[in-house]
């Protein structure tokens, strides 16, 4: 099972390392990672997805927590969350397929940030199936690049991760 781990971690030399270093130490594959500073620029926050059942993501959690820079450990998918995943895809365009392309950018509720007489560039952001069926609506052969930046999320309502 998928599941969307938050951190909050001291913005220190190393604590990423340290972090990512636990997961390949036991064996455990990080789908996507992303890290930035919060509103305290002496915290970072860190999204982590990662696929195991329960009790592996357990584990985890506990040894996340049991790092020094670890300041606090949320499995997101444990409660209602909104998570999001940011596109840029460059896809050729020339011809009949211009519009075609365009078409399914605004389908999908992507922004074409970049024209050339050859390609678009699209920016898309959606959770990672809106992403998948995007790519998967395009002829393979028409991508010519793609940047994820992977997932992000945060809890609804309430559900806070804060000192």
């Amino acid at each position: 099972m998928k599941h969307v781990i938050s951190i909050l971690l001291e913005n220190e030399p190393g604590a990423l390392s340290r972090v990512v270093g636990l997961f390949s130490a036991r064996g455990y594959n990080i789908e996507t990672l992303t890290v930035a500073p919060t509103e305290d620029p002496t915290l970072s926050r860190m999204t982590i997805v990662s696929v195991g059942s329960d009790d592996i993501i357990e584990q985890i959690t506990k040894h996340l927590n049991r790092l020094i820079d670890v300041v606090k450990v949320v499995d997101l998918s444990e409660g209602a969350h909104i998570e999001r995943e940011l596109m840029l895809i460059k896809v050729r365009a020339v011809g009949k397929e211009r519009e075609e392309v365009k078409r399914m950018a605004d389908i999908f509720r992507g922004r074409i940030i970049d024209v050339t007489d050859k390609a678009y560039t699209i920016e898309l952001t959606g959770n990672q199936d809106k992403i998948a069926a995007f790519i998967g609506a395009l002829d393979r052969s028409a991508i010519l690049e793609t940047v994820r930046t992977g997932v992000s999320g945060i809890g609804r309502g309430e559900r806070v991760l804060k000192l």
